[in-house]
């Protein structure tokens, strides 16, 4: 049997490094829905990698062994390496996996940190998505329209399927931007961890 004592608490260790301190901000009831969607979506992405490895792998030994390759499983690879990234961008937000500068924020208390949170999804990140999505949304209208396919012969049909993941990428990352920005407001309110947590 193992030591409890030595077990790892992985939620412990990711609040330790943490950059922004984002777990000690409380939850509230709709920033806990939409962080258990992203969640949840992020666990059934993630099995997009092992297919993308499997058909890397298949690639090149057909092209080792049989000196062949077929455009479509090319492409495909090209295709889900996007819908990866495009899909793990809210994922990667929730667990504040993304890339911060801290030279300055690490000496900042955490109420003036969180204010600069709330400035920067209000004022940046939110409207950026927005614009996004305004562009995105013809693109991806006149694909489907056009029924558009890849340009190559044997290559892949129906690409307007992947420029969509580009509309629900960004529709992901505003959910986690809303997510962070009630949470910040909650902070702000006084609500602890631990009543947020009794509330959910």
């Amino acid at each position: 049997m193992s030591d409890p004592s030595t077990e790892l608490n992985l939620a412990e260790i990711e609040a330790k490094l943490s950059h922004s301190n984002i777990n000690q901000l409380p939850h509230t009831p709709v920033s806990q829905w939409l962080e258990n969607v992203i969640e949840k979506m992020g666990q059934y992405v993630s099995w997009i990698w092992l297919v993308l490895m499997l058909l890397i792998v298949s690639n090149a030994l057909m092209r080792y062994f049989f000196n062949t390759t077929f455009v479509a499983l090319e492409e495909l690879q090209w295709h889900l390496y996007a819908v990866g990234f495009m899909l793990g961008l809210s994922y990667c937000f929730i667990h504040d996996g993304h890339v911060r500068v801290d030279a300055l924020a690490e000496h900042w208390s955490m109420k003036k940190r969180v204010w600069i949170e709330i400035f920067g999804i209000s004022l940046l990140l939110l409207p950026f998505c927005f614009v996004m999505f305004n562009y995105a949304l013809p693109f991806v209208e006149r694909s489907y329209r056009m029924n558009e396919v890849s340009p190559s012969f044997d290559g892949l049909p129906f690409r307007w399927i992947l420029k969509s993941f580009i509309l629900i990428a960004l529709a992901l990352l505003v959910m986690a931007a809303t997510s962070r920005w009630l949470r910040c407001v909650a902070f702000l309110r006084g609500v602890s961890i631990h009543q947020s947590h009794t509330k959910g």
